[in-house]
């Protein structure tokens, strides 16, 4: 059963601080239409430049995630991305009048209490989840990181585990079974620091937005009294004292593993910057920021590649040809040994498919590595460019007196080798319409479902008789 997209009914805001700039900051939820994604808009910059949830827009994972495009960013986004993934929400504008997200509590839970009360509102194009295929792993020993996302029939599965060598906090562990069990046992857990870190961000002004009210202190140090009555001061409390639990007083643990529960928020919300829902179990140790991200530029790039291999279509070479090899030999003027394709297979006004089947007794082997005989590139060009031809040569009614010259070829690409036995087939693409008898194409070339072989031409045609 296929699940549709859905964002929300109406928009909603929340106002509060930036952790890191002490800012104020509103943020609205705007309702967005399919396909469309999460995209931030900074509607306090000129222009209201439009930020994409990409994690090729990452620029900093220090404190936080940033993104940053059009010449804007906006900082710490995992938070509010977690609530949208929880929420299963697919599409979203979130309009900022600041350069970071309010930090609320620390945690989602405000952004998912907000976004219910207006409501969701369900598409009519179907939600495309990308479902792990296989073992996906990311590791950054000299940090102990280690990540991975293996195959799961049905939901989104996360385990997470986090050990700083700290007798206060220890090793936690966090799971979730399926992505609804976000809200009640993730969204509302907090995010923590260690008390000199704390100091540190104090010294170089980075956490002017801390209030003690939005973030779990770890004390892993001792502290005299003089160190906890300056913290109050700076925080604007009566007395500060360290709670059983090792934790600075300020707040209570929400869960006893609240740490290890805030890790995994970040996670998921660091996860989507992927831009897909995902379906897999993701089990991570230690996990930050940056590797997250790169663990998403990884994801991502898997799905690119696979995409891309799904919009190649794989060819019958059996099937009837438009034009068979006397036919072609009445278009262009190219003759054996020079005449590098057999069949035409498709061809309409914007593209054309044609077939080389490479055999041993090609001239060109004769030298060419006759020990271990490969076809040449520059050959496969040429083949590539003689199947443009016939599509820019099928624009005039006596293409037997014309001849395509070609002005340009960019951005060749050869990736696998072309050998004896192998059916060579091309496809060129008109990326423009032709003008003054000069086209340009996108070419591949394809042996099975694989491409070997990729260019950019230019052509033109010229009268001769």
């Amino acid at each position: 059963m296929n699940v549709k997209q859905r964002t929300i009914k109406a928009p909603v805001s929340v106002a509060g601080t930036g952790l890191h700039t002490g800012e104020a900051v509103t943020m609205t939820f705007n309702p967005a239409p399919e396909k469309h994604g999460y995209k931030f808009r900074r509607v306090d910059l000129p222009g209201q430049p439009i930020i994409d949830a990409d994690c090729d827009n990452v620029t900093d994972t220090s404190r936080g995630t940033t993104l940053t495009q059009n010449g804007a960013s906006v900082s710490t986004v995992e938070h509010v991305l977690a609530a949208l993934v929880g929420l299963e929400i697919d599409n979203v504008l979130i309009d900022l009048d600041g350069p970071e997200t309010p930090i609320m509590d620390g945690s989602s839970i405000q952004f998912i209490d907000a976004i219910e009360q207006t409501g969701f509102q369900d598409q009519d194009a179907d939600r495309e989840y990308y479902h792990i295929p296989y073992n996906i792993h990311y590791s950054e020993p000299d940090r102990k990181v280690e990540m991975v996302a293996m195959p799961l029939d049905g939901d989104y599965r996360f385990t997470c585990m986090v050990d700083y060598n700290s007798q206060v906090l220890g090793s936690q562990h966090a799971t979730i079974s399926t992505i609804a069990e976000f809200k009640k046992e993730i969204a509302s857990s907090r995010t923590f620091c260690f008390l000199h870190e704390l100091e540190a961000l104090l010294k170089h002004d980075l956490i002017k937005g801390g209030d003690l009210n939005n973030a779990i202190v770890v004390v892993d140090k001792n502290v005299d009294e003089e160190e906890l009555a300056h913290l109050a001061k700076l925080f604007n409390r009566k007395d500060i004292s360290v709670a059983p639990q090792g934790i600075l007083n300020n707040i209570e643990l929400r869960h006893q593993n609240e740490p290890a529960r805030h890790k995994l928020l970040d996670m998921i919300g660091d996860l989507a910057l992927v831009g897909v829902p995902l379906k897999g179990h993701i089990m991570a140790a230690r996990p930050g920021h940056a590797a997250n991200v790169a663990f998403a530029k990884k994801i991502k790039a898997l799905i690119k590649k696979e995409r891309s291999r799904k919009h190649v279509k794989v060819y019958d070479p059996n099937m009837t040809p438009v034009y068979d090899t006397v036919q072609i030999m009445n278009i262009l003027p190219h003759r054996p040994p020079m005449l590098l394709v057999d069949k035409i297979l498709e061809l309409t006004k914007t593209h054309v498919v044609g077939l080389k089947a490479v055999t041993m007794n090609e001239p060109f082997f004769v030298g060419h590595f006759p020990g271990a005989p490969v076809m040449p590139g520059v050959l496969q060009i040429e083949a590539m460019a003689q199947t443009g031809g016939i599509l820019v040569l099928n624009t005039v009614p006596d293409p037997e007196n014309w001849l395509t010259l070609f002005l340009k070829i960019e951005n060749a690409r050869f990736k696998d080798k072309v050998l004896p036995g192998d059916t060579l087939i091309f496809r060129c693409d008109l990326v423009a319409p032709i003008r003054r008898g000069i086209a340009q194409m996108k070419g591949i070339g394809m042996v099975g479902e694989k491409i070997v072989v990729e260019a950019e031409l230019m052509a033109q045609i010229v009268k001769y008789k």
